[in-house]
């Protein structure tokens, strides 16, 4: 993977062209992402997830486990802030079962093995329901080129999500979307959109950022068949963190993958 990214961080201009962040800090400019939320995780830290369903959260595996110690964060010390702003949020719902991709390993070495898998569900303890936080739809991974955009909270901006409206596919390969999308600690989990017939719907999420050649680029987990996997398992009514399991290694933040590019879970 790192091969195909050094050679269309040489050949596109695409990096250079996308838009800038856009905080999303008032009624106006929110109003849209008020389905995107901060997952508050066990007094810590925080990632991003975005509401596919009234009950359902959809973000990135790794954000479930401690990074400390390496184990899977209980589900009674998650929360969803929907749509949190300025110390506010337009709901605030505890988190009833989590399911992980049967595939996803915490702690693997970044590999497009791992971002493929790197997916979640939460089930909520109380749907919601609110004319304002409508849930995203998701669509088919988007083709190389094709533009798309992200909304995430970030370390730097923890209080209020941002918006790149615009940037690109760089790549697919393996199930995974290569992105010149921005992102830092904090976007895992936020959903990557392409925008149809005047509605976002979500293709991936953010699972981790690349640096090659001291260019950022970021890596998203496709859809498709990897949360219909996710979905079954739910309907099925399987265990919390069903197949999910950890690994002996431990990544550490600046851990090179093969080609020189560096690769961090956000």
């Amino acid at each position: 993977m790192a091969l195909t990214v050094f050679g269309l961080l040489l050949t596109s201009g695409a990096v250079a062209q996308d838009a800038n962040l856009k905080r999303l800090d008032n009624g106006d400019d929110a109003k849209a992402w008020e389905a995107v939320g901060r997952l508050d995780i066990d007094g810590k830290g925080f990632c991003t997830g975005a509401l596919i369903a009234p009950k359902l959260v959809l973000t990135a595996a790794h954000c479930l486990f401690d990074t400390d110690t390496g184990q899977r964060i209980d589900k009674g010390h998650i929360e969803f802030l929907a749509g949190w702003r300025n110390g506010r949020a337009g709901a605030y719902r505890d988190v009833a079962r989590v399911v992980v991709h049967p595939e996803y390993i915490y702690n693997e070495k970044v590999s497009s093995e791992r971002v493929r898998n790197d997916l979640a569900l939460l089930e909520l303890e109380q749907p919601i329901r609110s004319h304002s936080i409508r849930p995203f739809k998701t669509a088919a991974r988007p083709r190389t080129g094709d533009r798309v955009g992200v909304v995430s909270y970030a370390l730097d901006r923890a209080e209020a999500p941002s918006l790149q409206e615009v940037c690109a596919v760089l790549a697919r390969q393996d199930g995974v979307l290569v992105t010149s999308c921005s992102v830092d600690f904090g976007s895992s989990g936020a959903p990557i959109f392409v925008v149809s017939n005047g509605e976002a719907q979500i293709v991936s999420v953010v699972s981790a950022k690349a640096e090659v050649r001291g260019e950022q680029v970021s890596l998203g987990t496709a859809l498709g068949q990897p949360l219909a996997e996710l979905q079954a398992e739910l309907v099925a009514g399987r265990s919390t963190y069903l197949g999910a399991k950890p690994s002996q290694r431990r990544i550490k933040v600046g851990d090179k993958a093969g080609g020189g590019a560096k690769f961090v879970s956000p």
